[in-house]
């Protein structure tokens, strides 16, 4: 073998295009498509979705949305402060390495800062829902905000539940089987702005624009600013540069979808570096729409993919209580410490 055949191969986030199941694809074609994305998550855990038949404009109205938030003052912004995972969130007010139980050095040094909405328990009417577990949204009184963000999350969730469909296929299930664990879910729509002033900087120390970290519920999709930033750990140990081509969402699995496939698909550890070429910061937007599950769903792996040899790789978890601790790790700091097997990563890579 060449010197040169044994470099590594190089880092890819494959691109799956999905328009046969927004469409009337054909079996074929759909069959396809959840071959493919079988491969994606088993190898990567990201994917790049084209095909989804977001209209331009949608997103349009989602970017002057969260620009219109995001360029207020921060006094402005800070009225919208809300429990839970709701309303604002200010620059420095989370650590998201926590919700993995790993304290970084420079504990709370997420520098990002967020607008968060999301499902109501009064949106699944005839349901005995707790607003503790969901969240009440506020809305900030900006011109066409509110219309523009739903339009969006609309989009969004058509999306994540168009993708569930897809792994159903592609890990031979039912093609409905998330249906039951996603039809009254916990879902959260987070635009994030990484909030250092555009320009030339000098960094001292240590600066983290959101820690590493792995999504908590079944599925995110992320819309993102093509401005470096995002790295993924690849399953060689190094953090990779990620973004997206034209016209598509970056897709991750979460943490319950790898419990229930045993880790054969994977939640992908993940963080956002500060923005920064040739020594000046550049301006990075994101929004990301979490499908987390229902929230008195029982997560446990799939008959299918237990191992003979191994056994359960998780005990069954309900999806109330791993959100739980995932948030009192992000938002509260205080670790999580049942994430044993994701914490072992970020330290690995950490480490080499």
């Amino acid at each position: 073998m060449s010197q040169s055949d044994s470099r590594p191969t190089e880092f890819v986030v494959p691109v799956v295009d999905i328009s046969a199941y927004v469409g009337e694809g054909s079996t074929d074609e759909r069959a396809a498509v959840a071959k493919a994305m079988d491969n994606a998550c088993a190898t990567v855990g990201f994917v790049q979705v084209v095909g989804h038949g977001i209209p331009a404009g949608i997103w349009d109205g989602l970017g002057d949305a969260s620009d219109a938030f995001f360029n207020q003052s921060l006094a402005e912004k800070k009225k919208y402060l809300a429990p839970g995972n709701r309303g604002y969130s200010p620059p420095k007010s989370e650590s998201l390495s926590l919700s993995l139980g790993v304290e970084s050095s420079s504990r709370m040094n997420d520098f990002f800062e967020a607008f968060n909405v999301g499902a109501e328990a009064r949106s699944f009417p005839g349901l005995d829902l707790s607003e503790d577990d969901y969240g009440l949204n506020v809305w900030p009184d900006l011109d066409a905000f509110q219309d523009r963000v739903e339009a969006y999350y609309a989009e969004a969730a058509r999306v994540a539940h168009t993708l569930t469909g897809v792994f159903a296929d592609a890990l031979g299930l039912d093609h409905d089987f998330f249906a039951a664990l996603t039809d009254h879910a916990i879902e959260v729509l987070r635009m994030n702005n990484y909030a250092l002033p555009e320009g030339t900087v000098t960094l001292d120390g240590d600066l983290t624009g959101m820690g590493e970290h792995t999504d908590y519920g079944i599925v995110t999709v992320l819309w993102a600013d093509q401005v470096a930033g995002l790295q993924v750990l690849g399953t060689d140990g190094i953090w990779h540069d990620v973004s997206p081509v034209d016209g598509a969402l970056l897709i991750n699995l979460g943490d319950l979808t790898a419990r229930l496939t045993n880790d054969r698909w994977m939640s992908t550890l993940h963080r956002v570096k500060p923005p920064i070429v040739d020594g000046t910061i550049k301006r990075r937007r994101s929004v990301a729409f979490f499908c987390d599950g229902n929230v008195d769903a029982v997560i446990e792996t799939l008959p299918s993919h237990l191992d003979a040899d191994d056994g359960l790789a998780y005990e069954p978890i309900l999806v109330r209580d791993h959100i739980k601790a995932k948030l009192a790790g992000s938002r509260q700091g205080k670790a999580n410490t049942a994430a044993v097997r994701e914490a072992a990563r970020v330290l690995a890579a950490q480490s080499s």
